[in-house]
């Protein structure tokens, strides 16, 4: 099979595609054949070594994947052979062929192809999380969301507004935000050019109830500074490159809350949570929710699509189509 390799650990444009013997899945586990696979900031991070999982070399990037089940593993019984599936892992999946435990598969939502499957879970997921599960986000309340225009940024402002919140598009330009207006926006925020905490203020009144932010950096505080009273602040990730330090005197006196969210153990401490996500998730599909996938490229591009997502010149998300030659 052919896969993309990382044998140093650097910049993505070192990334490499080579031919590799076929997978075989152990017990337990289920072969998919691939058929996309998106492109996320994690898997920069995971081929400079600067995630908080190392990945040891040599090694196949990629986390997200949308496929079909080409064989089953000693001990498993499903999902049958030939079954639309998608799934997540650290890495391996910008590969025609990934080999995963058969619990981490999941169905593919009723009306979304292999790219936006491929393109779908790991950032809607997150994005439902962080807006319902962790910030407890309900209709007609005012949401911040920070890097609106990249790939749990959108995903965010597509979720918030077709659950009735009225989301503020915060983003470095006004092209993209742009953007996240056409997924629904109520406002937008260029925090490059304007001062992003009094804009909060002066689009919502009293200050938004809840801010998400997958980006970090030096506009976290500004985000928090923009909420009213009891208002609460989720840290999804860190796209900035710096992990921001929020003195804590703004929390106590605004009797703020402040939480993080992480993809990749939800599943073991919110179950029923996780159930009710996938429930809404795929309701909101089936009424015409797709994820944004800006750029489709074949694998061979794999370099020039991690580059294009390290250096922000993506809006949504970029997936790598293992059909194409």
């Amino acid at each position: 099979m052919r896969a993309a390799r990382c044998t140093t650990y650097g910049p993505p444009g070192d990334l490499t595609v080579a031919h590799l013997d076929d997978p075989e899945p152990g017990p337990g586990e289920v072969l998919v054949r691939v058929h996309a696979a998106a492109v996320n900031f994690p898997d920069v991070l995971i081929v400079a070594n600067r995630y908080q999982v190392p990945a040891p070399l040599p090694f196949t990037p990629g986390s997200e994947f949308a496929g079909t089940v080409a064989a089953l593993g000693p001990g498993v019984t499903g999902p049958p052979v030939g079954t639309p599936v998608a799934g997540a892992v650290l890495t391996g999946a910008f590969a025609e062929q990934v080999v995963v435990p058969a619990a981490s598969l999941r169905g593919i939502p009723e009306g979304l192809d292999m790219v936006h499957a491929a393109a779908f879970h790991v950032t809607y997921a997150t994005a439902y999380h962080s807006l319902v599960t962790v910030a407890g986000g309900t209709e007609g309340e005012w949401a911040v969301v920070l890097g609106a225009a990249g790939g749990v940024g959108t995903a965010a402002v597509d979720i918030g507004t077709r659950l009735g919140l009225r989301v503020i598009a915060a983003a470095s330009s006004e092209e993209r935000l742009t953007v996240a207006r056409k997924l629904g926006a109520a406002g937008g925020v260029d925090y490059v050019r304007e001062d992003l905490k009094a804009r909060i203020r002066e689009l919502s009144g009293e200050g938004a109830h809840l801010a998400i932010d997958p980006v970090g950096g030096r506009y976290a505080e500004a985000a928090l500074r923009g909420l009213r009273r009891g208002g609460r602040f989720v840290t999804v990730g860190y796209a900035d490159g710096e992990i921001p330090r929020i003195p804590l005197n703004l929390v106590l006196l605004k009797d703020l809350v402040v939480r993080g969210f992480e993809i990749r153990t939800v599943r073991q401490y919110a179950p029923d949570a996780v159930a009710e996500a996938d429930r809404t998730l795929a309701r909101l599909v089936r009424e015409g929710m797709r994820p944004l996938v800006s750029r489709v490229h074949p694998l061979d591009d794999v370099a020039a699509a991690l580059t294009d997502v390290a250096e922000r010149r993506t809006t949504g998300k970029v997936v790598l189509d293992l059909e194409r030659g």
